[in-house]
C-alpha cells in the first residue's frame, strides 16, 4: 500500500455556539506517523473524524495527495479507522471481523482468506490459532490487534487511530506501540494517531501536532517539540518542565537539565529538598526555592539526597528555553 499526503486547510468546526476547531491548517506527510496530541476537548478527535469523512467541517477543505475529498464519503477515501472502543462485532469470530471490509467490497473468497491471514500475521496474531476465536476469548491487547488488522486488511492509504491503546496497561501498550511502528514501516501507510498521552506520542511519532482549544500550537518531530517548545503550554504539556517567569515571557528548563550542587552553572539558587521519588534507575526530586517547587530528574546511581537536605541547584544558560507569555 502507498501512503498519501493529507492536507487540511482552514478547518473550522462549530457545534451551535461551541467552536471545536478554529481555522486548523496542517500538512501530514505521506508514509509517516503524525500524532495529534492534546488534552481532552482540544479538538483532536473532531479533526480525525473530519479527515475520515465522518464529520463535515463548518469551513475549510481536506485534501489527499492534492485531491479535494472534503465532500467524499468515508468509504471512498481509502482509509482505515480504529476507534477507541474498537467497535468489534461480538457475534463474529476473529476471521470474520477482519474480513468485514473485504466482504463489503465483494472481494473474492480466495483473496479474502489470503488478505485476512496476511493482516493477522502483520499484527502478530497467528491465523491458525486466532482466526476462529470469538472476540470475548481474546485479551484486551489481542482485541486491539484485531481492530488494527481489520483496518489494515483493506490496504488503506491512510490509517486513523483514535486513542486505540488508552485502556491497556503500560507494558502491553509499549509493546503495541512498537508493533504499530513496525507495521507502518512495512505497509508504508500514512498514520494519524490521536492521544492525550505524551509518552505515547514520543514513542510512536515521526511528527507531533500539539493542540489546545481547537488550535494547533506547534508541529515538529518529538525532539523538536521537546527541546524547542514555542509556548509555556507546549513546554508543560509535552514532557516535564519547570516554567518560570522571566523578562518578557517565561523560561523553560527541563528537570533533567537542573544541576544539584553544580561545579559550574550560569544560574544558582539555595534550595531545600522537599521530596524524592524512586522510579527504577531515576530519582524524581522536588526542591523548594523561595517558595517555588523545582522538578529535578537524575540517575539514581551516585545521587544521595533526602527530604530536608539543603543544596544548591542551578543550570546552564544553553539549557534554558525562553518562550513568550
Amino acid at each position: 500500500m502507498k501512503g498519501v499526503e493529507v492536507y487540511v486547510e482552514g478547518i473550522t468546526k462549530k457545534y451551535g455556539s461551541t467552536t471545536a476547531l478554529d481555522g486548523v491548517t496542517l500538512r501530514i506527510p505521506p508514509s509517516e506517523i503524525t500524532t495529534l496530541l492534546g488534552p481532552s476537548g482540544c479538538g483532536k478527535t473532531t479533526l480525525l473524524k473530519i479527515i475520515a469523512g465522518l464529520e463535515p467541517p463548518t469551513k475549510g477543505r481536506v485534501y489527499f495527495d492534492g485531491r479535494d475529498v472534503t465532500n467524499l464519503a468515508p468509504e471512498k477515501r481509502n482509509i482505515g479507522f480504529v476507534f477507541q472502543d474498537l467497535a468489534l462485532f461480538p457475534h463474529l469470530n476473529v476471521f470474520e471481523n477482519v474480513a468485514f471490509g473485504l466482504r463489503v467490497r465483494r472481494v473474492p473468497e480466495a483473496e479474502v482468506k489470503k488478505r485476512v491471514y496476511w493482516a493477522l500475521d502483520l499484527v502478530g496474531l497467528d491465523p491458525s490459532e486466532f482466526a476462529k476465536r470469538r472476540i470475548h476469548e481474546l485479551s484486551g491487547g489481542q482485541q486491539q490487534r484485531v481492530a488494527i488488522a481489520r483496518a489494515l486488511v483493506i490496504e488503506p492509504a491512510v490509517l486513523l487511530l483514535d486513542e486505540p491503546f488508552a485502556h491497556l496497561d503500560y507494558k502491553i501498550k509499549q509493546r503495541l506501540l512498537l508493533q504499530l511502528k513496525r507495521i507502518q514501516r512495512e505497509t508504508g501507510a500514512t498514520v494519524v494517531y490521536v492521544t492525550h498521552d505524551q509518552n505515547e506520542a514520543m514513542a510512536v511519532s515521526h511528527r507531533i501536532a500539539v493542540m489546545n482549544n481547537g488550535k494547533i500550537l506547534q508541529v515538529g518531530s518529538p525532539e523538536e517539540v521537546y527541546e524547542r517548545p514555542n509556548s509555556s503550554f507546549v513546554a508543560s504539556f509535552f514532557g516535564e518542565a519547570n516554567v518560570l517567569p522571566g523578562e518578557g515571557g517565561f523560561i523553560v528548563i527541563r528537570p533533567e537539565r537542573v544541576l544539584i550542587n553544580p561545579d559550574r552553572a550560569d544560574t544558582v539558587y539555595d534550595a531545600y529538598i522537599e521530596d524524592v521519588v524512586f522510579q527504577g534507575p531515576l530519582l524524581h526530586i522536588e526542591a523548594r526555592v523561595n517558595g517555588k517547587i523545582i522538578k529535578i530528574i537524575k540517575p539514581r546511581n551516585g545521587m544521595a539526597v533526602k527530604p530536608g537536605d539543603k543544596v544548591r541547584i542551578g543550570w546552564l544558560q544553553k539549557d534554558v528555553r525562553v518562550v513568550p507569555e
